[in-house]
């Protein structure tokens, strides 16, 4: 028993967020502006030109716009609890950092590990798209020249190794080892040309815009493509349409990584989430909207709808400059995706978690350069050699994961009792056991400040929370909504989560200061963590197969190297001790106050 709890003590350790840390070795160099410019690049890519199209063809119709709005929204959730904690932890490694400071080292351990295979994978996938896109426009000269010469017969490997694509990351790598401020310079000129494309589409489109083309008639629709009208394929074809169009809201958390190299990151970070994801729907909604007017949605080109929908009113011209606009949506993509992957690194390093040396910042570059290129080999052979669509959905778990994390966090963090005294507003000490817990969860004591019962309630609501979501998203495949048991299910589900939500609730708030905080907690990061874990669900087995070879690679590097040399080995200390140091520095009050309460160890 005692191995066991000195194991649960090293998983669960904490990283302080005091302010005791060190002080960045980055150059903070990016403006709001930058950083508002990173996450519309990120997030903004070939999907914008793509996704509308692929949704409206077959799945949600002209609803499509309604696809988005709800997309739209879901990611909202995500970004707004993203700009809290960006309020709270102004620090280089987004979910990763996070994670480590309200959950513990073992959980953010694996967040971090998700976040590189999401980078890794979201880099190379770009550069291959960006590689086919560019062969395309060569007539896929390039492809068959390789295919007949350098083909590859391995199932799941590329039909040929993608030089192109290859060149690309290392270039890219080479251009992020020079310094953040000229990345984020090219990317502020690729995204700003980007949008200037996609303001170009929205007002070419709404000239040819017809809006008989969202009242189509039953008997003027094809077999196959729904019933026509505004929702052809119904509510359902709606909600699959979100569900897809929910990853093209993707990629706007790398603005979160660049805590240590953000000017006035408090402010600045989560304003620039929120504008960011604001540029992002309005791109969405408006193209979806102009090319479902354009073109009956059963006409759409699932895979190239504005070249397509443009040449079919004779606008060649609107449907090059869409073509040139794709490029640089790839551009900036592709370097939005890979700028987060040596930042996680470099946290993760820096915490002792992953390599030392991977935490080496160059004095002259002022980057972390050996994680930067760790990062571009890994990705570039990627590129090179495999073929990313079968890995394509393994972005998504470690994205959503990473939302679900944080989105808990945001409610722990909310009602935490900061100073862990063990005792109520009137200095009586408490005693933690399943009758002082069941009597706060309804908050019979009506306390005004969180303790360490109101705390521990919080927390184990939260994962209660997250259990019966967990256990719906899995029974909801067996039964039909509309049936009996489904209905059944789906009532009692609800009942639990909203009582659930109001034990939540009810419980006494941290009063500390923020320049941002989640409006309407705990509901918005609860329905985050809902929406998050029905995504996860919709992942089918050998996407979760790999997903657990992977975790099991990151594991065994956890566990044989990062819980000897992790920096909060030495942090289990007597409780009067750090006290005592944090009262020198001016972060506590009197040590008087601690020692009175008869706490011995943290």
């Amino acid at each position: 028993m005692a191995k066991l709890g000195q194991l649960w003590k090293i998983l669960t350790r904490q990283k302080s967020n005091d302010g005791v840390e060190d002080e960045s070795k980055l150059a903070r160099v990016l403006n709001l502006f930058d950083l508002t410019a990173l996450g519309v690049g990120s997030t903004l890519g070939l999907a914008i030109y793509v996704l509308a199209g692929s949704v409206a063809y077959n799945t949600a119709g002209p609803a499509v716009t309604l696809s988005f709005l709800i997309a739209g929204i879901a990611s909202a959730f995500a970004g707004i609890c993203f700009a809290e904690f960006a309020a709270r932890v102004p620090k280089a490694g987004s979910a990763y950092t996070y994670s480590y400071i309200t959950v513990g080292e073992f959980v953010a351990f694996t967040i971090g590990w998700n976040l590189i295979l999401e980078y890794v994978i979201g880099t190379a996938s770009v550069a291959s798209g960006l590689s086919r896109y560019i062969d395309s426009l060569m007539d896929n000269k390039m492809s068959h020249y390789f295919q007949n010469f350098l083909s590859i017969n391995v199932g799941f490997l590329g039909r040929y190794p993608d030089f192109l694509a290859f060149a690309m990351v290392l270039l890219l790598t080479v251009l992020l080892s020079f310094g953040v401020k000229e990345s984020s310079f090219l990317n502020n000129i690729f995204t700003s040309l980007n949008l200037l494309t996609i303001s170009i589409v929205i007002i070419a489109g709404g000239i040819y815009a017809d809006s008989n083309n969202w009242s189509l008639a039953p008997e003027n629709v094809p077999g196959g493509f729904g019933k026509g009208g505004f929702m052809p394929f119904g509510f359902a074809g709606v909600m699959a349409g979100a569900a897809k169009c929910f990853y093209g809201f993707v990629g706007f958390d790398c603005i979160v990584t660049t805590g240590e190299e953000a000017i006035n990151p408090r402010r600045n970070i989560p304003l620039a989430i929120v504008i960011s994801l604001i540029i992002i729907f309005l791109s969405y909604f408006g193209v979806s909207t102009v090319l479902t007017m354009m073109l009956p949605y059963y006409k759409q080109n699932p895979h190239a709808p504005f070249p397509t929908a443009f040449e079919s009113v004779n606008a060649t011209a609107i449907k090059w400059i869409v073509t040139v606009g794709a490029v640089f949506a790839l551009c900036a993509s592709l370097l939005g995706a890979m700028f987060p992957m040596p930042r996680i690194l470099y946290a993760m390093a820096n915490d002792g978690v992953l390599f030392n040396k991977l935490s080496a910042v160059n004095n002259r570059t002022q980057t972390p350069l050996l994680a930067t290129i760790v990062c571009g080999i890994f990705a570039s052979v990627m590129a090179l050699l495999f073929d990313v669509n079968q890995l394509i959905d393994m972005m998504s778990i470690g994205t959503l994961m990473a939302y679900t994390i944080v989105a808990i966090c945001v409610v722990v963090l909310r009602y935490e009792d900061e100073f862990k005294s063990g005792r109520n507003d009137s200095g009586e000490l408490l005693h933690v056991c399943a009758s002082t817990l069941l009597r706060q969860s309804l908050n019979l004591g009506l306390y005004e400040y969180p303790n360490i019962l109101s705390s521990a309630v919080t927390k184990i609501a939260m994962v209660l929370f997250a259990i019966i979501c967990a256990i719906w998203c899995s029974l909801h495949k067996i039964f039909e909504v509309d049936s009996t048991p489904g209905l059944v299910l789906s009532s009692t589900t609800v009942t639990a989560l909203v009582l659930i939500m109001i034990s939540i609730a009810i419980q006494p708030v941290a009063k500390v200061e923020l320049s941002f905080k989640v409006p309407l907690v705990p509901l918005v990061p609860c329905l985050s963590v809902f929406t998050n874990l029905y995504l996860m669900s919709l992942l089918d087995a050998y996407t979760w197969i790999r997903f657990l070879i992977w975790i099991a690679l990151g594991y065994a590097i956890y566990f044989l190297y990062g819980v000897r040399n992790s920096k909060q080995k030495d942090n289990d200390l007597p409780v009067t001790i750090v006290r005592e140091r944090r009262h020198h520095l001016g972060l506590e009050p009197d040590l008087k106050t601690y020692i009175s309460n008869d706490r011995n160890v943290i």
